[in-house]
């Protein structure tokens, strides 16, 4: 049998091989790239979840004169040590309990790293952001999803269960929850974390929307609590990619053996430490969009042919009795862009909205008038 290798000279500088392709762990090769669908550049875009506030441009013009002192040449430090002070401080922590990333997704993967060896089993509710199984299967991990209840709130009495039966390394939960909107008691993440004998994940992108006590509040007993928090959504700062990790300094120590360096650039770090001053703006703004987001929810309920979720976030799940895609394309072309839920099962006819500024969501309004009258 002839053993020699391929002859790699017989395909074209533009084809890879079947063969070569092979040799990406399979892991890989079964997933699915992150894309946004149905996405297309119109007038309003409230598809992402994003605040609609942008930095002043006061603020903005301000941060960039000053950043003109920087040395673009030299390195930014390894690990953001201002901005991960500057959090730690706000968020009354000792030295050494935050982590911080480039976004919150990207911190995701760091979790798979550390904590999932092939095989094991990760406990998570479902719907679920559908980037952590995403990264358990890509870590090799096995997905212990659980199903919501009739109406979408978590199974609290089935993932406990789940947990007792699989006793997993990682449980994952997410409250307030993309893609519902709904967040779990606290009472009941506490039950979990006493109930799991690996680490408890808890990823609150969206707390600064909700009003209920955060898992940060179970770290200093439960050294298996490890909290998710994101700049993207109520800080603005989607464009800039900034999330961090809170949890035990000893834990954080060993988490960030597996951390590469200058993972956050300077423009990055300095914006978000400018932000974290500017307290008084942010609160304004997440007000601003709680107001809204209570008003869009009405407006929304008042319209007899939809079916609307109640959130506890800046975004909305609602349906009508018409086919998901065309329902979104067919708001696009009237200017408003939403997110088509069809990919989670249990959302199956679901869209989701985010609330926007008073005017965006006259707009979206208007536009859904228009379509549920076609």
């Amino acid at each position: 049998m002839d053993s020699s290798p391929p002859d790699l000279v017989a395909y074209g500088s533009r084809e890879v091989p079947d063969f070569l392709l092979a040799l990406i762990r399979k892991e890989v090769r079964s997933q699915r790239a992150y894309v946004v669908p149905g996405a297309r550049p119109v007038p309003i875009k409230l598809n992402q979840n994003e605040s609609p506030f942008d930095v002043p441009e006061l603020l903005k013009k301000a941060l960039l004169d000053s950043f003109l002192d920087v040395e673009f040449n030299r390195y930014p430090s390894e690990q953001p040590t201002g901005l991960i002070r500057a959090l730690e401080s706000k968020l009354g922590l000792p030295p050494g309990s935050v982590l911080v990333g480039n976004g919150s997704n990207e911190l995701t993967y760091t979790l798979g790293m550390c904590f999932i060896h092939p095989g094991d089993p990760v406990v998570l509710p479902r719907p679920m952001f559908a980037l952590f199984e995403s990264m358990v299967n890509l870590y090799g991990g096995r997905v212990i999803g659980i199903s919501p209840k009739a109406d979408l709130q978590f199974d609290v009495d089935a993932l406990l269960s789940a947990i007792d039966e699989h006793r997993p390394p990682l449980v994952i939960l997410t409250s307030p929850n993309n893609p519902t909107g709904l967040a779990m008691d606290f009472a009941d993440i506490e039950r979990v974390v006493k109930s799991a004998s690996g680490f408890v994940v808890v990823d609150e992108a969206y707390h600064e929307f909700h009003s209920s006590k955060s898992a940060l509040s179970l770290i200093d007993q439960h050294p298996n609590v490890i909290v998710l928090r994101t700049m993207s959504k109520a800080f603005g700062l989607a464009g800039l990619r900034l999330g961090y990790m809170i949890a035990q300094p000893a834990l954080i120590t060993e988490i960030m053996k597996s951390r590469l360096p200058f993972m956050i650039d300077r423009l990055s770090e300095h914006v978000a430490l400018r932000l974290l001053d500017q307290s008084s703006m942010v609160d304004d703004q997440i007000q601003t969009m709680l107001e809204n987001t209570a008003s869009l929810t009405k407006e929304l309920q008042s319209r007899k042919d939809l079916t609307v979720l109640p959130s506890q976030t800046n975004f909305i799940l609602f349906k009508a009795d018409r086919e998901p895609g065309k329902f979104l394309h067919d708001l696009a072309d009237q200017g408003t862009l939403v997110r088509n839920m069809a990919g989670y099962p249990e959302l199956k006819g679901y869209l989701r909205v985010t609330s926007g500024t008073a005017n965006e969501n006259k707009a979206f309004l208007k536009a859904l008038d228009t379509v549920l009258l076609t």
